[in-house]
Protein backbone atom coordinates (compact mmCIF):
# COMPACT_ATOMS: atom_id res chain seq x y z
CA UNK A 1 0.00 0.00 0.00
CA UNK A 2 2.60 2.37 0.97
CA UNK A 3 3.98 2.42 -2.75
CA UNK A 4 0.21 4.13 -3.77
CA UNK A 5 1.59 6.77 -1.53
CA UNK A 6 5.13 6.93 -2.40
CA UNK A 7 5.36 9.82 -4.90
CA UNK A 8 3.13 12.32 -2.89
CA UNK A 9 4.26 15.05 -1.09
CA UNK A 10 2.86 15.91 2.46
CA UNK A 11 0.52 18.49 1.53
CA UNK A 12 -0.96 16.03 -0.71
CA UNK A 13 -1.20 13.63 1.35
CA UNK A 14 -3.04 16.15 3.71
CA UNK A 15 -5.19 16.86 0.72
CA UNK A 16 -6.41 13.27 0.02
CA UNK A 17 -7.38 12.95 3.23
CA UNK A 18 -9.47 16.03 4.06
CA UNK A 19 -11.04 15.43 0.83
CA UNK A 20 -12.09 12.03 2.29
CA UNK A 21 -13.74 14.11 5.11
CA UNK A 22 -16.28 16.10 2.86
CA UNK A 23 -16.90 19.11 3.04
CA UNK A 24 -17.88 19.80 6.68
CA UNK A 25 -14.93 17.33 7.76
CA UNK A 26 -12.50 19.13 6.15
CA UNK A 27 -13.45 22.96 6.99
CA UNK A 28 -13.56 21.52 10.55
CA UNK A 29 -10.10 20.26 10.55
CA UNK A 30 -8.72 23.58 8.45
CA UNK A 31 -10.09 25.88 10.80
CA UNK A 32 -7.22 24.83 12.97
CA UNK A 33 -4.67 25.13 10.64
CA UNK A 34 -2.75 28.25 10.37
CA UNK A 35 -3.02 30.50 6.77
CA UNK A 36 -0.01 28.80 4.84
CA UNK A 37 -0.97 25.51 6.10
CA UNK A 38 -4.16 25.97 4.68
CA UNK A 39 -2.93 27.36 1.29
CA UNK A 40 -0.75 24.78 0.80
CA UNK A 41 -3.08 22.15 1.15
CA UNK A 42 -5.61 24.16 -0.62
CA UNK A 43 -3.39 24.33 -3.71
CA UNK A 44 -2.99 20.74 -3.40
CA UNK A 45 -6.50 20.06 -3.00
CA UNK A 46 -6.99 22.56 -6.48
CA UNK A 47 -4.08 20.45 -8.52
CA UNK A 48 -5.62 17.28 -7.24
CA UNK A 49 -7.37 15.99 -10.88
CA UNK A 50 -8.67 12.82 -9.44
CA UNK A 51 -7.66 10.88 -6.58
CA UNK A 52 -7.26 7.06 -7.02
CA UNK A 53 -8.61 4.41 -4.36
CA UNK A 54 -5.09 3.10 -3.53
CA UNK A 55 -4.11 6.41 -2.66
CA UNK A 56 -7.09 7.21 -0.68
CA UNK A 57 -6.27 3.65 1.34
CA UNK A 58 -2.87 4.29 1.46
CA UNK A 59 -2.89 8.46 3.23
CA UNK A 60 -5.84 6.67 5.32
CA UNK A 61 -3.27 3.93 6.21
CA UNK A 62 -0.41 5.85 7.29
CA UNK A 63 -2.58 8.28 9.16
CA UNK A 64 -3.88 4.85 10.97
CA UNK A 65 0.01 4.13 12.10
CA UNK A 66 1.14 7.54 13.10
CA UNK A 67 -2.33 8.03 15.03
CA UNK A 68 -1.36 4.94 17.05
CA UNK A 69 2.30 5.76 17.37
CA UNK A 70 1.39 9.83 18.54
CA UNK A 71 0.55 9.27 22.60
CA UNK A 72 -1.19 12.26 22.24
CA UNK A 73 -4.11 10.94 19.87
CA UNK A 74 -2.81 7.45 19.57
CA UNK A 75 -5.87 6.17 22.17
CA UNK A 76 -8.73 5.68 19.69
CA UNK A 77 -7.12 6.64 16.61
CA UNK A 78 -8.34 3.38 15.45
CA UNK A 79 -12.01 4.64 16.09
CA UNK A 80 -11.74 7.64 14.60
CA UNK A 81 -10.20 6.60 11.85
CA UNK A 82 -12.84 4.22 10.58
CA UNK A 83 -15.20 7.09 11.67
CA UNK A 84 -14.15 9.30 8.81
CA UNK A 85 -14.01 6.62 6.19
CA UNK A 86 -17.43 5.99 6.80
CA UNK A 87 -18.88 9.11 6.67
CA UNK A 88 -16.53 9.69 3.37
CA UNK A 89 -17.80 6.40 1.51
CA UNK A 90 -20.62 4.99 3.40
CA UNK A 91 -21.12 2.35 5.37
CA UNK A 92 -20.81 -0.84 3.20
CA UNK A 93 -17.55 0.59 0.93
CA UNK A 94 -16.31 1.84 4.09
CA UNK A 95 -15.78 -1.84 5.59
CA UNK A 96 -14.48 -3.22 2.37
CA UNK A 97 -11.93 -0.82 2.17
CA UNK A 98 -10.70 -1.13 6.19
CA UNK A 99 -10.51 -4.32 5.88
CA UNK A 100 -8.01 -3.88 3.10
CA UNK A 101 -6.53 -0.90 5.31
CA UNK A 102 -6.22 -3.44 8.55
CA UNK A 103 -4.80 -6.65 6.44
CA UNK A 104 -1.63 -4.33 6.13
CA UNK A 105 -1.21 -3.55 9.95
CA UNK A 106 -0.66 -5.51 12.73
CA UNK A 107 -4.05 -5.71 14.52
CA UNK A 108 -5.35 -7.91 17.03
CA UNK A 109 -8.14 -8.74 19.83
CA UNK A 110 -10.07 -5.75 20.47
CA UNK A 111 -8.41 -3.88 17.87
CA UNK A 112 -9.35 -5.63 14.99
CA UNK A 113 -13.47 -6.10 16.54
CA UNK A 114 -13.39 -2.48 15.93
CA UNK A 115 -12.66 -2.70 12.16
CA UNK A 116 -15.88 -5.26 11.70
CA UNK A 117 -19.21 -4.68 10.84
CA UNK A 118 -21.65 -5.03 13.50
CA UNK A 119 -23.29 -8.28 12.20
CA UNK A 120 -19.96 -10.00 12.19
CA UNK A 121 -18.86 -8.89 15.77
CA UNK A 122 -22.47 -10.36 16.53
CA UNK A 123 -21.81 -13.58 14.71
CA UNK A 124 -18.77 -14.09 16.94
CA UNK A 125 -20.74 -13.20 20.26
CA UNK A 126 -23.94 -14.52 19.83
CA UNK A 127 -22.75 -18.42 21.67
CA UNK A 128 -19.94 -15.96 24.23
CA UNK A 129 -20.24 -15.77 27.89
CA UNK A 130 -22.21 -12.36 29.16
CA UNK A 131 -18.91 -11.16 30.23
CA UNK A 132 -17.20 -11.63 27.06
CA UNK A 133 -20.19 -9.87 25.50
CA UNK A 134 -19.87 -7.22 27.90
CA UNK A 135 -16.09 -6.20 27.43
CA UNK A 136 -16.44 -6.00 23.86
CA UNK A 137 -19.45 -3.76 23.50
CA UNK A 138 -17.55 -1.69 26.35
CA UNK A 139 -14.60 -1.21 24.03
CA UNK A 140 -16.16 -0.47 20.86
CA UNK A 141 -17.68 3.16 20.02
CA UNK A 142 -21.33 3.25 21.13
CA UNK A 143 -23.23 3.48 17.98
CA UNK A 144 -21.22 0.37 16.81
CA UNK A 145 -21.85 -1.65 20.31
CA UNK A 146 -25.46 -0.54 20.05
CA UNK A 147 -25.96 -1.78 16.43
CA UNK A 148 -24.32 -5.32 17.66
CA UNK A 149 -25.80 -5.31 20.90
CA UNK A 150 -29.57 -5.25 18.78
CA UNK A 151 -28.26 -8.21 16.77
CA UNK A 152 -27.85 -10.46 20.02
CA UNK A 153 -30.09 -13.03 21.29
CA UNK A 154 -32.96 -11.03 23.40
CA UNK A 155 -31.55 -13.31 26.53
CA UNK A 156 -27.96 -12.09 26.49
CA UNK A 157 -29.28 -8.30 25.68
CA UNK A 158 -30.24 -7.16 29.28
CA UNK A 159 -27.65 -8.96 31.22
CA UNK A 160 -24.79 -7.90 28.89
CA UNK A 161 -25.96 -4.38 29.31
CA UNK A 162 -25.84 -5.10 33.36
CA UNK A 163 -22.35 -5.75 33.13
CA UNK A 164 -21.13 -3.24 31.20
CA UNK A 165 -22.80 -0.75 33.65
CA UNK A 166 -20.84 -2.47 36.47
CA UNK A 167 -17.73 -2.48 35.07
CA UNK A 168 -14.92 -0.82 36.64
CA UNK A 169 -11.59 -2.60 35.63
CA UNK A 170 -11.20 -5.19 32.84
CA UNK A 171 -8.36 -8.03 34.24
CA UNK A 172 -5.81 -8.51 31.32
CA UNK A 173 -7.21 -12.41 32.11
CA UNK A 174 -10.27 -11.39 30.79
CA UNK A 175 -8.76 -9.72 27.85
CA UNK A 176 -7.22 -13.20 27.25
CA UNK A 177 -9.89 -15.16 27.23
CA UNK A 178 -11.79 -12.51 24.08
CA UNK A 179 -8.47 -12.95 22.22
CA UNK A 180 -9.23 -16.23 22.66
CA UNK A 181 -12.37 -16.09 21.09
CA UNK A 182 -11.44 -14.17 18.37
CA UNK A 183 -8.27 -16.89 17.19
CA UNK A 184 -5.80 -14.63 17.45
CA UNK A 185 -2.21 -14.36 18.98
CA UNK A 186 -1.68 -12.46 21.88
CA UNK A 187 2.18 -11.23 22.48
CA UNK A 188 2.34 -9.38 25.62
CA UNK A 189 -1.02 -9.15 27.02
CA UNK A 190 -0.27 -10.80 29.83
CA UNK A 191 2.10 -8.06 30.84
CA UNK A 192 -0.40 -4.93 30.47
CA UNK A 193 -1.87 -3.77 33.56
CA UNK A 194 -5.95 -3.63 34.18
CA UNK A 195 -8.04 -1.41 31.80
CA UNK A 196 -9.99 1.28 33.97
CA UNK A 197 -13.54 1.44 32.07
CA UNK A 198 -16.44 3.62 33.02
CA UNK A 199 -18.67 1.21 32.85
CA UNK A 200 -21.94 3.52 33.59
CA UNK A 201 -21.13 5.81 31.11
CA UNK A 202 -20.78 3.21 28.37
CA UNK A 203 -24.18 1.51 29.18
CA UNK A 204 -25.65 5.04 28.86
CA UNK A 205 -23.64 5.56 25.76
CA UNK A 206 -25.02 2.76 24.12
CA UNK A 207 -28.90 2.96 25.09
CA UNK A 208 -28.73 6.31 23.93
CA UNK A 209 -27.97 5.11 20.10
CA UNK A 210 -30.69 2.08 20.65
CA UNK A 211 -33.94 2.95 19.10
CA UNK A 212 -37.00 3.72 21.84
CA UNK A 213 -38.84 0.51 22.03
CA UNK A 214 -35.26 -1.54 22.69
CA UNK A 215 -34.05 1.09 24.92
CA UNK A 216 -37.51 1.04 27.03
CA UNK A 217 -37.30 -3.08 27.03
CA UNK A 218 -33.32 -3.17 28.08
CA UNK A 219 -33.81 -0.91 30.87
CA UNK A 220 -37.38 -2.76 32.11
CA UNK A 221 -35.21 -5.64 31.95
CA UNK A 222 -32.32 -3.65 33.78
CA UNK A 223 -34.74 -2.56 36.49
CA UNK A 224 -35.94 -6.37 37.23
CA UNK A 225 -32.32 -7.22 37.64
CA UNK A 226 -30.60 -4.36 39.58
CA UNK A 227 -32.91 -1.39 40.21
CA UNK A 228 -29.80 0.62 41.36
CA UNK A 229 -27.80 0.04 38.25
CA UNK A 230 -30.52 1.01 36.32
CA UNK A 231 -31.42 3.90 37.84
CA UNK A 232 -27.45 5.28 37.88
CA UNK A 233 -27.53 4.69 34.38
CA UNK A 234 -30.46 6.63 33.33
CA UNK A 235 -29.40 9.53 35.28
CA UNK A 236 -26.02 9.20 32.77
CA UNK A 237 -28.84 8.55 29.52
CA UNK A 238 -28.95 11.90 27.41
CA UNK A 239 -32.57 13.00 26.35
CA UNK A 240 -34.52 14.82 24.39
CA UNK A 241 -35.49 17.38 27.82
CA UNK A 242 -31.96 18.13 28.27
CA UNK A 243 -31.82 19.72 25.16
CA UNK A 244 -33.27 23.17 26.68
CA UNK A 245 -29.89 23.54 29.03
CA UNK A 246 -27.84 24.18 25.55
CA UNK A 247 -26.79 27.79 25.69
CA UNK A 248 -28.22 29.86 22.93
CA UNK A 249 -24.98 29.72 20.30
CA UNK A 250 -25.36 25.70 20.48
CA UNK A 251 -29.41 25.57 20.29
CA UNK A 252 -28.91 28.07 17.02
CA UNK A 253 -25.98 25.82 15.81
CA UNK A 254 -28.20 22.59 16.29
CA UNK A 255 -31.67 24.36 14.86
CA UNK A 256 -29.48 25.02 11.29
CA UNK A 257 -28.67 21.25 10.93
CA UNK A 258 -31.94 19.60 11.41
CA UNK A 259 -35.07 19.86 9.35
CA UNK A 260 -38.24 21.70 10.29
CA UNK A 261 -40.41 18.79 9.59
CA UNK A 262 -38.03 16.70 12.33
CA UNK A 263 -38.35 19.32 14.57
CA UNK A 264 -42.05 19.53 14.51
CA UNK A 265 -42.81 16.01 15.36
CA UNK A 266 -40.27 15.87 18.03
CA UNK A 267 -41.42 19.08 19.83
CA UNK A 268 -45.51 18.02 19.91
CA UNK A 269 -44.09 15.49 22.83
CA UNK A 270 -42.38 17.83 25.10
CA UNK A 271 -43.20 20.21 27.64
CA UNK A 272 -43.46 24.38 26.78
CA UNK A 273 -40.38 24.94 28.76
CA UNK A 274 -38.36 22.85 26.07
CA UNK A 275 -40.39 24.20 23.65
CA UNK A 276 -39.58 27.72 24.36
CA UNK A 277 -36.05 27.21 23.96
CA UNK A 278 -36.35 26.39 20.61
CA UNK A 279 -38.76 29.20 19.76
CA UNK A 280 -36.27 32.17 21.48
CA UNK A 281 -33.46 31.13 19.14
CA UNK A 282 -35.08 30.93 16.09
CA UNK A 283 -36.31 34.24 14.01
CA UNK A 284 -40.00 35.44 15.36
CA UNK A 285 -40.80 34.75 11.52
CA UNK A 286 -39.41 30.91 11.84
CA UNK A 287 -40.79 30.26 15.45
CA UNK A 288 -44.72 31.63 14.46
CA UNK A 289 -44.22 29.04 10.95
CA UNK A 290 -43.07 26.28 13.46
CA UNK A 291 -46.09 26.79 15.80
CA UNK A 292 -48.72 27.45 13.00
CA UNK A 293 -46.62 23.86 11.67
CA UNK A 294 -47.14 21.97 14.96
CA UNK A 295 -50.69 23.15 15.17
CA UNK A 296 -51.54 22.01 11.89
CA UNK A 297 -49.58 18.82 12.31
CA UNK A 298 -52.55 17.50 14.95
CA UNK A 299 -52.24 14.00 16.68
CA UNK A 300 -48.89 12.25 16.42
CA UNK A 301 -47.88 8.71 17.32
CA UNK A 302 -45.90 8.42 20.33
CA UNK A 303 -43.31 5.92 18.27
CA UNK A 304 -42.83 8.96 15.60
CA UNK A 305 -42.40 11.40 18.28
CA UNK A 306 -39.52 9.21 19.58
CA UNK A 307 -37.50 8.48 16.05
CA UNK A 308 -37.99 12.45 15.77
CA UNK A 309 -36.02 12.69 19.20
CA UNK A 310 -33.52 10.11 18.57
CA UNK A 311 -32.68 11.65 15.10
CA UNK A 312 -32.10 15.49 16.39
CA UNK A 313 -30.20 13.92 19.54
CA UNK A 314 -27.39 12.27 16.82
CA UNK A 315 -27.24 15.23 15.61
CA UNK A 316 -26.58 17.06 18.52
CA UNK A 317 -24.18 14.21 19.31
CA UNK A 318 -22.34 14.74 16.42
CA UNK A 319 -22.14 17.90 16.81
CA UNK A 320 -20.53 17.84 20.22
CA UNK A 321 -18.12 15.39 18.77
CA UNK A 322 -17.49 17.90 16.24
CA UNK A 323 -16.42 20.81 18.92
CA UNK A 324 -19.05 22.55 17.98
CA UNK A 325 -21.73 22.88 20.61
CA UNK A 326 -21.20 21.77 24.25
CA UNK A 327 -23.33 18.69 25.67
CA UNK A 328 -23.13 17.42 28.81
CA UNK A 329 -24.90 13.90 30.45
CA UNK A 330 -27.65 14.31 33.11
CA UNK A 331 -28.97 17.73 34.61
CA UNK A 332 -26.14 19.12 36.46
CA UNK A 333 -23.50 18.38 33.78
CA UNK A 334 -23.91 20.77 30.93
CA UNK A 335 -21.21 23.89 30.85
Amino acid sequence: MAEATLDLSGAQRAAIFLLGLGEAGAAAVMKHMDPKEVQRVGEAMAALSEVAEEQLIGVVQEFADKASRTSAIGIGAGDFTRRVMVQALGESKARNMLGRVMRNRDTKGLDALKWMDARSVAGLLCQEHPQIVAIVLASLDADHAAAVLALLPEEVKTDALLRIARLELIDPSALLELDQVLEKQLGNFQKLPPTTVNGLDTAAAILNHLDSSSETALLEGMKALDEDITEKVTELMFVFENLAVLDDRGMQRLIREISVDELVVALKGVDEKVQQRFFKNMSSRAADMLREDMEAKGPVKVSDVEAAQKGILAVASRLSDEGEIALGKGEDDFV
